[in-house]
Order: C-alpha cells, then structure tokens, then sequence
C-alpha cells in the first residue's frame, strides 16, 4: 500500500480509505471487525466515518457506526490508525441528529465531536470534517445553484453562521488536543477558498482534506476545484468511487440486482438521472473487453488520478472488500485511459 501526507500535516495516510457507512445497518458487529482487521492486514491505516452514520440516515440507526466502530477501536493501539469522522450540519428532516441543529455554531461543533468521541471510544479524532456547508449549495445529486434559496419565505435572508465562527470552534477543539486536522466536505470552490482565505488572515487552522464525490459519472471536480487542490495543498478524499454499485456492472447485468440501490428505494438521487444506465453499460463494456472487472476499471481510475489523495471505498462483505482492496494494483493502461476520455466526452458527468 501506498501513503501520503494530508494536506499540509504530518498526518500519513494509505491512499486507499475505508469507510464505514454500512456499519449499523448491512453490516453488523462481526462483520465491521472482520473488515476493520483486514483493512489494516493489508496497510489500510485510514477510517472514514460519520455521527450521521449508518446511511443511508434515519432516526433508529444514526450513531451505530461510530458505536460500533467504537467497540473495535478499543481493542486496538490508538496510533495503528488514522480515524476521520464528520460534523453534520442544519438540513431539513433531520432532527434526529442532536435535535436537529440549527447551525454549525460553536455548541453544535463541540457537542458533535465530544458526541462522536463518546461512541467511537478515543480521546481524539485525527481528522473532523464539516459533513456539508451550513450555507445554501447544490450537493447530493442537485447540480445548480440557486439565489431564491438564499431567501425565506417572506423574502428576507436567511442568516447562517460565519465560516470564521466554525474555525474558531474548530480551532478551540484542536488546541484542546481533541482533534488534530480539520476538513470539509461536499464543499463548492467558493466555500474552499473562502475558508482557506479566513483561516489566513485570522490566523485559524487550515483545511487539509476535502471529501467530495469523485467517480466516472461524476467528475465535476475537474471543473475548477482541481485547480484550487494543486496550488493550495488540499488533499482530496474521493468518495463514492463506485458510483452507489452503478459502476460494479451488477446493475447492467441485472437491474434488480441486490444492492443498495434496490434495497433504499428512492435514496441517491444522483443516481437517478437519465444517463446513469447508459453510462454503466460503456464502462461495464469497455472494462471487460480489456480484460478487466468493472469495479477494477473504477476504482483504478480513481485510485490513481493525480489529485485524489485518499479514495474512500465501502463494502458489504468480505469479498467485495478484498476486490476493492486488490484494484489499487491495477493499472489502467494509455489505451483504456483514452477510451474512458471518449466515453467522458461523449456522456460528460451523468450523475453530478
């Protein structure tokens, strides 16, 4: 396995992640500790996870996946591992995560983590994300950014709390020893710079990671963002690599297949566009007519894109893992690479 630093820390991290979002839900005890032992068997020191977990979200199983991690987490060397979690923010029918917050304020940031690190069983997390920004942007599958958002019902805008008021909770907590990095996720250019900007001038910390969707139905991170991670130092954590199973080729061989997509009807809404199906069916294609998985063809491709520092992989068993794990091996050759830029081209971001 391979290793980097993230960001601008000393923190290194395997270039392959695993997360944990399954955990609580598909996945039970048992089978996270056999996935959490394996990973770190094959030089994965890296944990994703989230206080909103497992997904997809809901009211009798948010917190199982820290909880459980948690049960493994004491059994092991705290320093054998590098443990992310994420802060959720204000979003609409979630009042069941610490009531519902109104906002990424000082209060909610500080009982988030002191939360997560209650359940995940540890006295710090080595990397915090914001899960999402607290202010008005497209993301999970919405593409278009909207002004008449920006206002209620009556027309007034609507207040929300200031990015320098998140770093200097975040800033509070890291001086406090209970987090050493912080990051952001399903982030826009904008919210990134605008971070980075504050933490300059008011001396705050600094984002070291961005967790973003990135996969070969959605590269809408090369429009911009790629830019803003190359001159700024940002390291970037690509998550659904797998496109939600749509680039495994199960769903191309059967729609009806098991899968998350025919057990959470409804859920991701990303993929849910038109071109999705299409798009599976190309790179399904074009996979085994190189002799490769799909899933081989998209986790490779991602695994090894210049800018993605971590790429954040999920399973629901053991083989699926132990798949996932072995793509960071494979690699994609110039002839692939430029028909995958030919498909791209042709069906550019189907599911952004």
């Amino acid at each position: 396995m391979d290793y980097t630093l993230l960001g601008n820390t000393d923190i290194r991290v395997s270039k392959v992640c695993l997360g944990t979002m399954t955990y609580g839900d598909q996945n039970t005890q048992a089978d996270a500790n056999d996935q959490l032992d394996y990973a770190l068997s094959q030089g994965i020191n890296f944990i994703d996870t989230a206080e909103m977990y497992p997904v997809p979200p809901r009211a009798e199983t948010v917190t199982r996946t820290e909880t459980i991690l948690g049960h493994w987490i004491k059994t092991k060397p705290r320093d054998s591992f590098i443990l992310a979690s994420k802060i959720a923010g204000p979003r609409r029918g979630m009042h069941w995560i610490r009531g519902g917050p109104s906002g990424l304020d000082r209060d909610n940031i500080r009982a988030a983590v002191h939360d997560s690190l209650q359940r995940l069983q540890t006295d710090y997390l080595d990397l915090s994300y914001l899960h999402w920004p607290e202010r008005n942007v497209p993301m999970f599958g919405q593409y278009q950014f909207d002004p008449l958002a920006e206002l209620d019902k009556d027309g007034n805008p609507i207040a929300w709390v200031s990015m320098q008021a998140q770093l200097e909770a975040l800033d509070e907590l890291i001086k406090e020893g209970k987090i050493r990095a912080i990051g952001l996720s399903n982030e826009q250019p904008w919210g990134l710079m605008e971070f980075l900007r504050i933490a300059k001038e008011r001396n705050l910390p600094r984002v070291a990671a961005l967790q973003n969707c990135y996969n070969l139905m959605n590269r809408g991170m090369e429009f911009g963002m790629t830019e803003v991670l190359y001159r700024e130092g940002i390291s970037l954590m690509a998550y659904s690599p797998l496109a939600f199973g749509h680039l495994t080729g199960k769903y191309v061989d059967d729609p009806q297949a098991v899968g998350r997509v025919t057990q959470f009807l409804g859920y991701a809404q990303r993929y849910k566009k038109p071109g999705v199906p299409e798009a599976s069916k190309r790179y399904t294609a074009l996979a085994r007519a190189h002799g490769l998985s799909p899933t081989q063809l998209a986790l490779s491709f991602v695994y090894h894109r210049w800018f993605v520092g971590s790429t954040v992989i999920g399973a629901t068993s053991m083989t699926q893992l132990a798949e996932n794990v072995s793509s960071y091996f494979v690699k994609l050759n110039a002839d692939v690479l430029a028909e995958i830029e030919q498909i791209h081209l042709t069906m550019m971001n189907p599911a952004p």
